[in-house]
């Protein structure tokens, strides 16, 4: 396989042990380079800031930071792929969107199907024409959705529905933040706790209710000075 097709992954676990399965599994996956392992999360994410990757391996519970808020700090965020000894970090894992979660001890058909996962998502992506596309986890697979259908977004708690024109809504296992970190910032604008919104299909703004796609979209408190400043360009 050409080096540019390569995944760049790391891999963040407080044990040895499991750092060394990860390096394992990882080298019998041609299309997997794993780049560097990490037992610190706070050495993780330095190197991260000054090399970028494609994926990474987090441990979900470790005693200095948790993977989860490891992965919460990065902006914009990598594919991630959650390990841990327990089941019931599950949940946890993938309200961040997750590509998938692995119990250890993790099988070697159980790395591949993660695997396999990772290389569709990165064909999508790669297949894309750029940032005109966003790709989305939905529906049990990798789903594209060209930036220009999208109406506006509504989140609740740890689930987003993008509504689309022409098509049903998507829903999503993802938050607010995490979408609006990989929308572009010229075009995608947060208006409420509750809605991102594009800014090319903004209809009209009467009384601080934005109108778009026939919906009537409150602008909260805290957005209305960042929302009036952009609107008004």
């Amino acid at each position: 396989m050409a080096e540019a097709t390569l995944i760049r992954a790391i891999a963040v676990d407080d044990e040895a042990p499991a750092l060394r399965v990860i390096a394992r599994l990882c080298a019998e996956v041609p299309f997997f380079r794993l780049e560097k392992t990490f037992q610190k999360p706070t050495e993780a994410l330095a190197w991260l800031e000054q090399h970028p990757v494609d994926l990474l391996f987090l441990d979900i519970q470790m005693p200095s930071q948790s993977g989860v808020d490891l992965y919460k700090a990065l902006s914009p965020a990598p594919l991630v792929i959650f390990t841990t000894a327990h089941s019931g970090y599950a949940v946890e894992g993938f309200t961040l969107n997750a590509l998938d979660y692995l119990l250890k001890p993790i099988t070697f058909e159980r790395f591949r199907q993660a695997a396999e996962k990772a290389r569709e998502y990165m064909a999508l992506r790669a297949t894309s024409p750029g940032p005109e596309m966003l790709v989305v986890r939905a529906d049990y697979g990798q789903v594209p959705v060209a930036l220009a259908d999208i109406v506006f977004i509504e989140g609740s708690d740890d689930y987003a529905r993008i509504y689309l024109e022409g098509r049903k809504p998507l829903i999503v296992r993802t938050t607010l933040k995490m979408l609006l970190d990989r929308l572009p910032a010229a075009a995608f604008l947060r208006v409420h706790r509750s809605f991102i919104v594009p800014l090319a299909r903004i209809e009209n703004v009467r009384n601080k209710v934005v109108h778009v796609g026939g919906r009537e979209i409150p602008i909260g408190a805290s957005y209305e000075r960042e929302f009036f400043e952009r609107f008004k360009k």
